[in-house]
């Protein structure tokens, strides 16, 4: 294999740039040439390809989202939107790709495949939400941020006596809220796989009051409920002076943490290794530490799971 395509999908995530580095650095080390993609699939369909070098890469191992670009691209789940994918990369003697993004991008990617193309995918989503990895590029980064933002929204609640509640992002995956909840010490976390009773709810931060408690964290995922709905019926419910703060694109953005950096350095250099030994159609992640890599149909086939544990964790340091 002398030449490769990289590029990005879906939502950006902090790291992303580490990746590309890597994959970049890694196959020009082996004498590979690299090109970018540009606009993810969108991109890929209309030729928007170019030659990267070394110095292509530079200083972008500390910056967030993607110097590729990303987009959604409906055309590409068509069979006609593949077939030109295929017929851009045959153009340009693109002999694998590496795809960094989610799990929609890894089924673009599986499609690919299907069609002799090898491929990679890289999981990059703050979400957290792919299976068969611990960690996503991106994760860690959004994590600190929003623990950054709940640990200052705490001090204005602490010094107003108010109930906050702050909705991060979390469509599916309860991870960001999970986390952050349980590492900012929250009286009550909201997650899309748990079905939270409202009145109970109410009833512990009444009880929280009634023992002199002035104030109350409360993160909601996204695919919970509406935090701006949730605030609502808790000061309708309890008279407490309620406030809420929808965090929003702040937590996609910027520099990825060591921990996003070196990931996405670590993941970016394996798929490299597993396309040079012809060894493509998988995703690669990282559990117990330990690097790994899946099949796509594996790997898209399962379901990424909340931390029970964890969850029930929440649960007990809250009361």
């Amino acid at each position: 294999m002398k030449r490769i395509g990289v590029l990005t999908s879906g939502g950006d995530s902090p790291g992303m740039n580490a990746a590309i580095r890597a994959v970049v650095r890694k196959a020009i080390f082996h004498g590979v040439e690299v090109y970018g993609i540009y606009q993810g699939y969108a991109g890929l369909i209309s030729g928007d390809i170019k030659k990267l070098e070394l110095g292509s890469v530079g200083d972008i191992i500390h910056r967030g989202g993607t110097i590729l670009y990303t987009a959604r691209c409906e055309e590409f789940k068509t069979p006609e939107g593949q077939q030109k994918g295929v017929d851009q990369l045959k153009k340009f003697g693109i002999e694998g790709l590496v795809v960094i993004g989610g799990d929609g991008s890894f089924k673009g990617a599986q499609k690919l495949a299907e069609q002799g193309i090898p491929a990679i995918g890289i999981p990059g989503t703050i979400d957290n939400d792919i299976a068969g990895t611990d960690y996503t590029i991106g994760f860690d980064t959004a994590l600190n941020t929003v623990i950054e933002a709940i640990d200052k929204i705490r001090d204005t609640a602490t010094s107003h006596e108010r109930t906050y509640v702050i909705e991060v992002m979390g469509r599916d995956a309860g991870d960001l809220a999970l986390w952050a909840g349980l590492a900012d010490g929250a009286e009550t976390i909201m997650v899309p796989e748990v079905d939270e009773d409202m009145d109970v709810i109410i009833k512990r931060l009444k009880r929280g009051h009634d023992r002199g408690k002035k104030h109350s964290i409360i993160v909601v995922a996204e695919g919970a409920g509406s935090g701006v709905d949730i605030g609502k019926e808790i000061q309708q419910k309890t008279d407490l002076e309620t406030r809420v703060t929808v965090l929003g694109h702040i937590q996609r953005g910027g520099s990825p943490t060591a921990q996003d950096r070196v990931l996405a350095s670590r993941l970016g250099a394996l798929s490299i290794e597993l396309l040079l030994d012809g060894n493509a159609g998988k995703m690669v992640g990282i559990e117990n530490n330990e690097l790994v890599a899946h099949n796509f149909e594996d790997a898209l086939a399962k379901e990424h799971y909340l931390d029970e544990k964890m969850y029930k964790l929440s649960k007990e340091l809250s009361i």
